[in-house]
């Protein structure tokens, strides 16, 4: 037989099991009808605070270096894309570099240089081994689902012709979507370079899995210049 004491730390126990039951019941709807709370909250400050680096980023301009060798360039693209190169090798891993915006699935979010776990943790960050937006080639850039505000949530909804918007502090790119496909995680040749300027968006698929990723594939459609970062 069980006494009183026995019976109550039973009763107690029981509680707080289905209170824990129940919490996590909450949190599993909430990431799969949204994102995961926890590191939605913390991901949402640091974007804030990103935005206010990629502002004083974006006021600063270039540096008197970079002015310089800017006007010895003789064409605005050729402008372009020194200052893409030259962002990117004074940038740091998870420092604030532009910002992607996907009317389609309402997604504004700044990009960071990157994609360790680290740096993914503050928002899409464009992958260690390919150029910047405006440079020669393929940009990618790798976005969480599921938590730390899922930038990449539904770019599975996305089709070919919608608009990917990418503004960095010395031009604003408009990409056209060609297609989205799954593929392994060891496929590197979705970053190849292409007879044209393209952007690759990945994140891991299906939701809540590492197993494979989905990758949607974009080409440069227009450029419009930031004048004052191209003042020489």
């Amino acid at each position: 037989m069980t006494g009183p004491r026995t019976r109550s730390i039973l009763r107690a126990v029981s509680t707080v099991l289905i209170v824990a039951g129940v919490l996590m019941l909450v949190d599993a709807a909430l990431t799969v009808a949204w994102q995961e709370p926890v590191t939605g909250l913390i991901a949402k400050l640091r974007q804030q605070q990103l935005g206010d680096d990629l502002d004083k980023l974006e006021r600063a301009g270039p540096t008197p270096v970079e002015r310089r060798a800017l006007a010895r360039l003789r064409t605005d693209r050729q402008r372009v894309a020194f200052l893409a190169r030259s962002l990117r090798r004074r940038l740091h891993d998870g420092d604030a570099a532009g910002r992607i915006r996907i009317r389609k699935i309402g997604a504004n979010f700044v990009i960071v240089k990157g994609t360790d776990p680290t740096a993914l943790r503050k928002g899409p960050g464009i992958y260690d081994h390919t150029p910047f937006p405006g440079a020669r080639g393929t940009t990618g850039i790798a976005g969480h689902r599921t938590t730390y505000l899922a930038p990449f949530r539904h770019i599975d909804q996305l089709k070919p012709g919608d608009d990917i918007e990418i503004d960095m502090p010395y031009a604003t790119f408009h990409y056209r979507v060609q297609h989205r496909q799954i593929v392994t995680p060891d496929s590197i040749w979705i970053i190849r370079r292409m007879p044209y300027d393209r952007l690759v968006l990945s994140a891991c698929h299906p939701l809540y899995s590492a197993a494979k990723r989905i990758v949607v594939l974009a080409r440069l459609a227009s450029v419009q210049q930031r004048l004052n970062s191209l003042k020489r």
